[in-house]
């Protein structure tokens, strides 16, 4: 079998790798893929937008290939997977009006809400200067999201009023979109988050493990938010009785209120979520597609074929599966181009690969370009050096290990991705 993999980070490279791992993938395609596609054996990438979606159908009927998986949110907000179910093509990831879900804020909370679903009190606005008198009459710490996609950036915990007032300003000037302009004032919560990928096929839906994203640029979770400094699973803050809760007090109620509203939802339902101290789930925020960099942590741990889960999800009989996992623990540590998730530079040289993968990591590659036979930085987010291990601590030590074996001018990276986990609370 041949598969599509749509998208170009980390994400989609961790997807790809994972598919290869069968006997049953002849070749993976990506589009448009990146460095680490380009050079992976069994991958080939295409010089084909994300949003080309006739470009995209071309390709898969002259080359007979079996599925595609939709790795980011833009195609699947744009229905991409509307686009190929009607040409009676096997697509993984949901339609347009599943996929608001994520595009808009205001939707997700709308649906929670009317499905019980626990999530933070939150209020919708139009208008810059209701939203900042809102933000007065609650008070801060407040929470600010652009309404719409934001590449996770959209989001920012105001600590004081000048900061909200700011935030709000940011989205009303358009700065993750100048179309149908709102922005969602939510309530701030604390505790830790956790991210749940669960698999659906429109009937049912299964978790995979548990993850937790480190958004934040700095250590101690400070600073800037950005689309994900790393990321561990399993989260050992979800227990199985935790687990079983957020099945039917979250996921089977989503999935439920999707069905009363004729959406028919088949591919990854991605509930953020808030654990607050008195061990109670509530949702931040839902996604339409796999997390990244909870996937390069999650697929690593994963046993059961990857191609045998999404194609149960497209047909409609994930009910019969079973997902087995490895025993252990997985980390992603994300190395990011100096200056993210602000302004940075590309085009920088990166050494070091082979050596860390030969200290027993997986690196997958987000921001990457194979320029003249030689890998250089193409994004914020350059690379996930993933790791496993017997613990959670084994992992991390060699992820590092890792880590230190590649360089690029400006390289970072937090220091401190899992260490929550192992009662490290700074």
């Amino acid at each position: 079998m041949k598969v599509l993999v749509v998208g170009n980070g980390g994400r989609e490279h961790a997807i790809a790798k994972k598919l290869l791992e069968s006997t049953r993938i002849k070749q993976v395609f990506c589009v448009p893929g990146n460095g680490g596609t380009a050079t992976t054996q069994g991958c080939q990438n295409l010089s084909l937008n994300i949003d080309d979606f006739q470009g995209i159908e071309r390709f898969v009927m002259v080359n007979n290939i079996g599925l595609v998986i939709v790795g980011p949110e833009l195609p699947l907000s744009l229905g991409i997977a509307d686009y190929f179910q009607q040409k009676r093509l096997m697509i993984f990831g949901p339609t347009k009006a599943g996929a608001q879900i994520e595009s808009s804020k205001s939707w997700a909370k709308e649906l929670m809400l009317q499905a019980g679903i626990p999530t933070p009190k939150a209020a919708v606005f139009t208008d810059a200067e209701a939203a900042k008198a809102y933000v007065l009459e609650q008070g801060i710490p407040i929470v600010i999201k652009a309404d719409g996609l934001a590449s996770g950036k959209g989001v920012t915990v105001a600590t004081t009023v000048k900061m909200a007032h700011s935030a709000i300003n940011t989205i009303f000037r358009g700065e993750f979109g100048t179309d149908n302009i709102r922005v969602v004032v939510e309530e701030f919560l604390t505790g830790q988050e956790v991210s749940i990928l669960a698999l659906t096929d429109g009937i049912t839906v299964e978790p995979l493990l548990p993850a937790q994203d480190h958004k934040a640029i700095g250590e101690g979770d400070k600073g800037a938010n950005t689309g994900g400094m790393g990321a561990y699973a399993p989260a050992p803050i979800v227990t199985p009785e935790l687990m079983e809760r957020i099945q039917e007090e979250i996921l089977e109620p989503t999935l439920a209120a999707l069905q009363k509203r004729k959406i028919d939802y088949r591919g990854v339902l991605y509930a953020g979520l808030m654990i607050t101290p008195d061990g109670e789930p509530k949702v931040l925020e839902f996604n339409c597609r796999f997390g990244d960099p909870e996937t390069q942590a999650v697929l690593s741990l994963l046993e059961t074929p990857l191609e045998d889960l999404v194609l149960a999800c497209c047909q409609q009989r994930l009910g019969e599966s079973s997902i087995r996992w490895k025993s252990g623990a997985s980390v992603c540590v994300v190395l990011a181009s100096g200056g993210y998730p602000g302004s940075y530079q590309k085009g920088k040289v990166i050494t070091g690969i082979e050596e860390a993968e030969a200290q027993g990591a997986e690196v997958f590659h987000a921001g990457t370009q194979l320029k003249q036979q030689q890998l250089v930085s193409d994004g914020g987010r350059v690379l996930g050096v993933t790791a496993t291990g017997e613990t959670l601590e084994q992992a991390i030590s060699k992820a590092y290990a890792a880590v230190d074996c590649i360089q690029f001018e400006g390289v970072y990276c937090r220091r401190d991705i899992g260490r929550r986990a192992l009662g490290d609370k700074n």
